[in-house]
């Protein structure tokens, strides 16, 4: 076990396509929800040794300095490696020069922001502000203190937007030189408020041109597609998302957060009263061999690189091709093989589902 997940639920405004476990501040709720945190931690965490530290939201930067210190002094109950990568989710808004030394103070070395537009119809929609100059001045402020490691976090595919407005915020985006950028085309999930008000995805083909403009453009500026979805400069890809992309087991703590620990998937409650209480674990299940290495396949596969077949075979002790039909996707050039791994065509990235389908 080398990763740890802590979710902070706690948001200033609700965005209008988020389906995370989530819930308004209140100052009466973070401090008993950080108190239950604490014992949470202490109940279940048996002291390995700590690689990868991501803390995420809802928001975390909405927790102001009193209650961050205390979420810090949980973060420091983890044995962590001389080179932990400890990643902290903010909200454009919340960076100040404080929170930064905060932050610094307590060891963080990566920050994940959402910017997710800069278009103000795309964030009317997201019932989100971002101002490129603001985030331009706070992104210097978080550089010039020390962190050189900073995810920015943007949305496409929003109803009515053309790709000339996607064109635009890239443009502005690879201004600001971030280490690591990560795209997500906008899924109308159940729950959420675009959900409630009947929203559509915008059509296929217009999504398919967005995320084949998004690779082509991030490539030609030196950023490594490494995931789906995820984009880094050399040496900056998240070690954290990769422990869940490698199907390696990891903790989950916080409402509503997900944990992998010897073969158990579990699922804490999203009832923050549960929660407080001491009830976490909402639901639990013992994995078969068959479910592993689905998974396998499911996460390992959204990796550029794909899957290596002898680290399969060592953690399973079978042959990936007895075990599921790669050799008719491998002559359907759905698949490919190169260098030991098997990975999904660049070209057909964007059906990968189908694909995926196609396997399990």
């Amino acid at each position: 076990m080398e990763s740890v997940y802590i979710h902070i639920p706690f948001c200033k405004n609700i965005c209008s396509y988020c389906d995370f476990c989530k819930i308004i501040y209140n100052p009466a709720d973070v401090k008993r929800y950080l108190e239950a945190l604490e014992k949470e931690v202490k109940e279940y965490y048996l002291n390995e040794k700590i690689k990868t530290i991501y803390i995420g939201g809802g928001t975390p930067s909405s927790l102001n300095a009193n209650e961050l210190s205390q979420l810090f002094n949980i973060i420091e109950l983890f044995n962590k490696s001389q080179y932990c990568e400890i990643t902290f989710e903010c909200n454009v808004n919340d960076i100040t020069s404080e929170l930064i030394d905060i932050l610094i103070n307590n060891n963080i070395n990566r920050i994940s922001i959402g910017a997710e537009s800069f278009n103000k119809e795309k964030l009317k929609f997201m019932d989100r502000t971002c101002d490129y100059e603001d985030l331009k001045i706070k992104m210097n402020l978080i550089r010039n203190k020390g962190i050189n490691n900073i995810n920015l976090d943007l949305m496409y595919g929003i109803p009515g937007e053309k790709i000339d407005i996607l064109k635009k915020d890239f443009k502005l985006l690879l201004k600001l030189n971030p280490e690591h950028i990560s795209t997500y085309s906008l899924i109308i999930e159940d729950g959420t408020i675009a959900k409630v008000k009947n929203t559509h995805n915008i059509n296929e083909d217009i999504d398919l041109e967005m995320y084949n403009y998004i690779r082509k453009k991030l490539k030609n500026k030196g950023y490594i597609h490494y995931e789906i979805s995820n984009f880094s400069k050399l040496g900056f890809e998240s070690k954290h998302n990769l422990t869940y992309w490698n199907n390696k087991e990891y903790y989950g703590f916080g409402l509503g957060a997900s944990g992998y620990i010897n073969g158990f998937r579990y699922e804490n409650t999203k009832n923050i009263n549960n929660y407080c209480e001491g009830k976490y674990r909402f639901k639990e299940s013992l994995l078969s061999k068959q479910e592993m290495m689905e998974n396998e396949i499911i996460l390992g596969l959204r990796k550029i690189k794909g899957i290596n077949l002898q680290e399969f075979f060592d953690k399973y002790e079978v042959n990936i091709q007895d075990v599921f039909p790669v050799k008719p996707l491998l002559k359907s050039k759905e698949l490919r093989y190169k260098n030991g791994h098997i990975y999904i065509n660049p070209d057909q990235l964007y059906v990968m589902n189908e694909i995926l389908i196609k396997l399990i």
